[in-house]
């Protein structure tokens, strides 16, 4: 993928500053979309954007479909605009700083079933066209996806190994009847995928006139509990009896984590009995980065280093410790993929532990990868994140990323002690310990590396209650949200000005054939 000096945004579509309690693809994406004009910025990072649950504390890592849509996302009010019958009530509560998914989803989900109601109601019109039209073409998943989640609502479990057997283990003539018997929460569900996929559609295009590209991200990985696993048992490592993972993900022991980390989602089969790539986990794949490429613009694959060699663990273990590394697809995977898709604007996350076989797959298929400044300063003048090391400008270089504490909780919180920040200063030449967080900016503004992405919360100088994820820690992550009156014009104009000042600005989407 060819990328042009520019920078971007970093913030997820959960975290703009909503009306009802939580970010949506409603006006308030558009403006935001108008704030990165504003700022010179020529690209937004979002965050994968299927359906969360309490299960997983709303992680959006952590998705019951690796192709639906967060009906939380959906916009009340641009909903509306279209169906005048429905009635939306209040949110109660002041604008905050961090969402209450608890409060979201009983005011929004009650109101979401009423609007579907009156689409049943008057099934009739361009509407209904665009449903039907909208079902047709997604139903390689949006069929498994609706009664998976119709099931789930009926058995009040997204472990569908403890669903009626029949229905858990896909007998034909058991799902016939279910779907005959939960018909029309099956068609709800396919009604909310219709209206994410509208309304992000929409914004997308809005963002593409203004010269502005989404980049989304698919997680390696997806959760046993998900419609992908129940219909698909045959892409996985599970065992043919109880349907359960016989091996699951996870990354081994290292300085950080004496056990490693034991994630726990089911690891994919990539080679057949033959040994070769085997089909019908391509076939899946495929399908999964055709459908995000129809919505965002350039896709990051998180944990690439899993497509060149994973770490498996035996199901039965309760810590990483007892794995082992098994070899990926390879360059096999990304020779398909180029094959059925044709040349795909993809991103590696390359961070962690990379072993040159990880780089050598990543240059091969001319992948962008990823530098995070907060990893820079360990007093290594090796360190590949320090920005004289870049030695290849196509390159995304980050402040840090949602999984990192912001750039001020960083600098001046329990990670970085004294000779550390001194040591900072010195290679930033400077002596000035306040407003750090812009000091950051102009170190990856001032990089080669062609792509400078910063996360919002750090051109608010936002401090670590405002960092969006803990990794490794439960019960407050994924909550932080924008105020209406974050993004000041001043802010915005400050952005500009950083933006121009080494050469990253926008090219104005007018003055472009």
């Amino acid at each position: 993928m060819d990328l042009v000096r520019s920078a971007g945004l970093l913030l997820h579509i959960s975290s703009l500053p909503g009306n009802y309690g939580i970010g949506t693809l409603g006006q308030e994406a558009y403006d935001f979309a108008d704030r990165l004009v504003a700022g010179g910025q020529q690209y937004w990072q979002i965050l994968p954007f299927g359906p969360v649950s309490a299960i997983f504390e709303y992680s959006p890592y952590a998705s019951r479909s690796a192709f639906a849509g967060n009906d939380l996302l959906i916009s009340l009010n641009k909903l509306k605009e279209k169906w005048f019958a429905l009635d939306i009530a209040p949110f109660t509560g002041k604008e905050a700083d961090f969402i209450s998914f608890e409060k979201v989803v009983q005011h929004k989900r009650p109101i979401l079933e009423q609007g579907v109601e009156i689409f049943f109601a008057d099934d009739a019109g361009e509407e209904w066209k665009a449903y039907e039209l909208f079902c047709k073409t997604a139903k390689h998943w949006l069929d498994d996806f609706a009664l998976f989640a119709a099931l789930a609502d009926h058995f009040k479990t997204d472990y569908w190994p403890s669903w009626d057997r029949a229905a858990a283990f896909r007998e034909p003539e058991a799902l016939d009847r279910w779907r005959e018997r939960l018909n029309r929460k099956i068609d709800y569900y396919k009604v909310i995928q219709y209206i994410f996929y509208d309304q992000l559609e929409t914004l997308k295009q809005y963002c593409n006139r203004l010269g502005i590209k989404i980049i989304g991200d698919i997680p390696i990985y997806i959760p046993f509990e998900s419609a992908d696993v129940w219909a698909h048992p045959d892409i996985f490592q599970l065992d043919k009896k109880s349907g359960r993972p016989t091996a699951v993900s996870g990354v081994p022991p290292d300085y950080f984590s004496e056990t490693g980390q034991r994630w726990g989602n089911p690891l994919y089969r990539w080679q057949d009995q033959s040994g070769t790539l085997n089909k019908v986990t391509m076939d899946w794949w495929c399908r999964r980065i055709q459908h995000l490429n129809q919505y965002v613009d350039i896709i990051r694959i998180d944990h690439f280093r899993a497509l060149e060699s994973y770490w498996s663990i035996p199901a039965a273990e309760k810590t990483a410790v007892r794995g082992k590394w098994v070899a990926g697809p390879g360059i096999e995977f990304f020779r398909v993929l180029k094959k059925r898709l044709g040349v795909l604007p993809l991103i590696a996350e390359d961070l962690g532990e990379i072993t040159p076989d990880v780089e050598k797959l990543r240059d091969a298929v001319f992948l962008p990868g990823m530098k995070i400044l907060q990893f820079a300063f360990d007093f290594n003048h090796q360190n590949p994140y320090l920005p004289h090391n870049y030695k290849n400008r196509n390159t995304i270089v980050y402040t840090g990323t949602h999984d990192n504490n912001t750039t001020n909780g960083w600098f001046y919180g329990t990670e970085v002690d004294e000779d550390r920040r001194k040591y900072i200063l010195d290679y930033m030449d400077s002596t000035n310990y306040s407003d750090f967080h812009w000091q950051l900016i102009k170190m990856a503004y001032a990089s080669v590396a062609d792509l400078a992405i910063v996360p919002v919360q750090d051109i608010l100088g936002f401090g670590e209650p405002f960092r969006m994820n803990r990794p490794g820690t439960m019960g407050n992550n994924w909550k932080w949200k924008l105020k209406h009156a974050h993004l000041s014009d001043a802010l915005m104009m400050k952005l500009k000005h950083e933006v121009d000042l080494y050469g990253r600005s926008a090219v104005d989407p007018t003055q472009t054939g």
